[in-house]
């Protein structure tokens, strides 16, 4: 097969890879980020304490990552079909693709919110903050880093999930590996297929990390906003004169004592 045949199959396959990924990446994304913080919320101690919900919850996501992604695929399609309308084709590869990644990134999520320090949680509540409050201003942003790291392990996945919705005609890269290079022994077209999979997942590997990366680097997770609010609302003021908060408790002195009572003077033989 020569290139300019093989140009528009290789072309049309990475279209419907990124098509089905991206789209069933982004319903991941939306539906597993709550449900991973209600397994944290609803967890014994948590602010929602719900053990019977949170074991229903825990039970639920545990059944989703167990089973096999092919058997999961045709166990619902009868729900495709009521969703997009078909069991063959992209959209209808995108239904599985997210639900299979739900459960698996609501893990990631749980244990990345579970590393927030909860002092910082106790801190916020003490000053009238309520769950959502809570969840907003300290959960999400200080496991930022974390979450993207999560979400981008959930997308190398799905790269890999997209290579068996061949089987119901989704198309996509690893499907055109299976078709030409192992049914029909065009085997170029296949390593070229593992070349481009193996670039795709570098450069969203790496576009992660440095996303993750720099939100560390900017002092911590998403920012110290929460401690630095914290603080200053039970900071006093400076003084316009430059004082600090020490040395207003202290009547404005600022001045070591040493300079005060000045340099000890040299007694002359």
């Amino acid at each position: 097969m020569t290139w300019s045949e093989m140009q528009p199959l290789l072309e049309q396959a990475c279209w419907d890879t990124l098509y089905m990924v991206g789209w069933s990446a982004l319903i991941a994304v939306a539906a597993g980020l709550p449900l991973g913080l209600l397994l944290v919320l609803t967890d014994r101690g948590g602010l929602l304490q719900n053990v019977v919900v949170n074991k229903v919850i825990g039970q639920v996501v545990n059944i989703g990552r167990s089973m096999p992604f092919i058997i999961l695929m045709v166990a619902l399609m009868g729900f495709t079909r009521s969703v997009v309308g078909t069991t063959i084709g992209r959209d209808a590869a995108i239904v599985p693709l997210a639900i299979s990644a739900i459960p698996f990134f609501a893990r990631l999520v749980e244990t990345a919110v579970r590393e927030v320090d909860h002092g910082l949680v106790e801190a916020v509540q003490s000053m009238g903050g309520n769950t959502w409050t809570v969840v907003r201003k300290v959960l999400v942003p200080e496991s930022l880093p974390s979450l993207i790291s999560s979400a981008t392990t959930t997308v190398v996945a799905l790269i890999g999930y997209s290579a068996i919705t061949g089987t119901v005609g989704a198309g996509g890269l690893g499907d055109l590996a299976v078709r030409y290079g192992y049914q029909r022994f065009e085997t170029e077209l296949m390593w070229i297929t593992v070349g481009i999979l193996a670039v795709v997942i570098s450069i969203i590997q790496f576009a992660g990390d440095y996303a993750a990366r720099r939100l560390h680097r900017r002092g911590g997770h998403a920012g110290a906003a929460p401690r630095l609010k914290l603080l200053r609302s039970g900071t006093p003021k400076a003084a316009a004169d430059g004082t600090t908060a020490e040395g207003a408790a202290t009547g404005g002195a600022t001045a070591p004592a040493a300079a005060e009572t000045g340099p000890e003077p040299v007694k002359v033989p």
